[in-house]
């Protein structure tokens, strides 16, 4: 059985950097709730085969997403396929170029494990999935309009191995 979270927003900033944005993966956790990628080997994933893996954690629950990109078309559209035992099924960021800025949208088509069980304990904690999908869109969005200010400080560029 599987279910979709989707959730939708819209970015006032340029669609290219809501891409580059959702496309960082190092940078996902200074927006993304609870969770922090480690880019595989190659150029970090930014092309059809290559993996990641997420690092999800909330209080004493953790677990490793591992994904591998299935789909790179930029500036549109990146899918990923979740490989790993917790999170199975497919991921995708959409961003859609709009008057004043972007549409940003987050899917996530999920395999729920356990068949009529999963389904049902699925109804529980979807609405705290989706929650979390919401906040950290809303994350995103608020630090790339910040940047998109005329006259806003630019961030210093991550380097690895520093905070």
């Amino acid at each position: 059985m599987g279910t979709r979270i989707e959730e939708r927003i819209a970015v006032a900033a340029p669609a290219e950097a809501v891409w580059e944005a959702v496309t960082d993966w190092a940078g996902q956790d200074t927006w993304m709730l609870g969770t922090t990628i480690v880019p595989g080997d190659g150029p970090g994933g930014r092309g059809v085969g290559e993996r990641l893996t997420a690092v999800t954690a909330f209080g004493p629950v953790r677990f490793d997403d591992l994904m591998e990109v299935t789909l790179w078309d930029p500036p549109h559209r990146v899918d990923v396929r979740h490989l790993g035992k917790v999170v199975r099924g497919t991921g995708s960021f959409i961003v859609e170029p709009a008057p004043g800025g972007a549409w940003l949208t987050w899917v996530e088509d999920l395999e729920l494990p356990l068949g009529r069980a999963g389904q049902a304990g699925f109804t529980m904690v979807g609405p705290l999935a989706r929650g979390g999908l919401r906040l950290s869109l809303r994350r995103l969005a608020r630090d790339l309009e910040a940047r998109s200010r005329p006259g806003a400080s630019r961030p210093k560029p991550r380097t690895s191995g520093t905070s």
